[in-house]
């Protein structure tokens, strides 16, 4: 009996080591073509006002040519959750957060609201990353469209 859960105790133990070795394998993959950044992302985000700091989700954001792939930080799935193009976002507005965002999100973050071919997001990330972004957007290619406000 003692035996048997020594050896269940200990299988465990492995499954978790592994598990957390993946899951920082992962995010090393992700980072190895440099150009990312952690950023929080509110899909379908609720009109001005709202700052209960529901729908954030944590993760890391990578330029790839005319896109940023946007990752789940909490998660094993290789592929991007959400993909941005550059032609389709529109800035609206810039704030900080407020209310119980600021303790959804991280501490030196700034909202950043956003359209993306009509749905509404919001980004949250660091002033750095924030000049960042918004430099790649209007870096556009000539002939496409930004709109930054």
């Amino acid at each position: 009996m003692i035996l048997t859960l020594l050896v269940c105790g200990l299988a465990l133990i492995v499954l978790v080591l592994v598990g957390l070795f993946v899951f920082g394998l992962r995010r090393r993959l992700i980072q190895r073509s440099g150009g990312t950044f952690d950023c929080s992302l509110r899909w379908d985000a609720p009109e001005k006002g709202d700052t209960s700091g529901k729908g954030w989700g944590y993760g890391v954001a990578r330029y790839n040519g005319d896109r940023v792939e946007w990752f789940r930080v909490f998660s094993y799935a290789p592929r991007p959750r959400r993909v941005l193009e550059r032609s389709a976002i529109e800035v609206v507005d810039r704030r900080a957060p407020d209310g119980e965002e600021e303790l959804a999100l991280l501490s030196d973050a700034i909202v950043l609201g956003c359209l993306h071919r009509g749905t509404r997001l919001e980004l949250a990330m660091s002033e750095d990353a924030l000049t960042g972004f918004l430099a790649w957007l209007e870096a556009a290619p000539p002939g496409q469209r930004v709109n930054v406000a």
